[in-house]
């Protein structure tokens, strides 16, 4: 598993992580250090780690890096569709309906990231960057099949308290 100075990747993913198909193409979004890049690729995916600076991302003869601004108003930089779809401590709504297509039919959403609530706790505070109650699971209604949901306070994967939604769902 990968634990180095990424940081291990989220208990959420981890534990939902069996439901990606095995051999499936794997979208790490907004991918940070490449920590759940680096997880799948390890576990024999094809990952490709989408984030707007690159430099960070590992080297791994797995992980394809894409460069891309996806809050500048550029088009959805990706033309094709994945297995799986990762997306952690990541929100920028107006990206929803292609992040949602960019799954494949019989594929998986695992998302976990920050709700109302979270600004008792720490960053981020601003609204546009914290999730409604609920607002994961009206995103999917319909399109998905939700094999696990929360809307919860956490303390993993550091001692720092959380409000956090988090789903692991099957594209219909």
């Amino acid at each position: 598993m990968a634990d180095d100075a990424r940081g291990a990747p989220l208990p959420w993913i981890v534990q939902w992580a069996g439901l990606v198909t095995p051999g499936a193409t794997v979208l790490d979004l907004a991918a940070g250090r490449g920590r759940h890049a680096l997880f799948f690729a390890e576990r024999g995916h094809t990952v490709v780690a989408l984030d707007r600076d690159t430099s960070r991302l590992p080297d791994h003869p797995n992980i394809e890096q894409l460069a891309a601004d996806l809050e500048d108003g550029s088009p959805w930089p990706l033309s094709r569709r994945f297995g799986a779809v990762v997306v952690t401590n990541y929100l920028h709504r107006p990206l929803m309906p292609a992040l949602l297509d960019a799954v494949e039919p019989g594929g998986v959403l695992l998302y976990q990231t920050f709700m109302e609530g979270n600004e008792r706790f720490g960053r981020p505070t601003n609204p546009t960057h914290l999730l409604r109650d609920g607002e994961l699971l009206e995103l999917v209604r319909g399109r998905f099949s939700v094999t696990a949901y929360e809307a919860r306070l956490i303390s993993d994967p550091d001692p720092r308290m959380s409000m956090v939604q988090r789903l692991a769902a099957r594209r219909l």
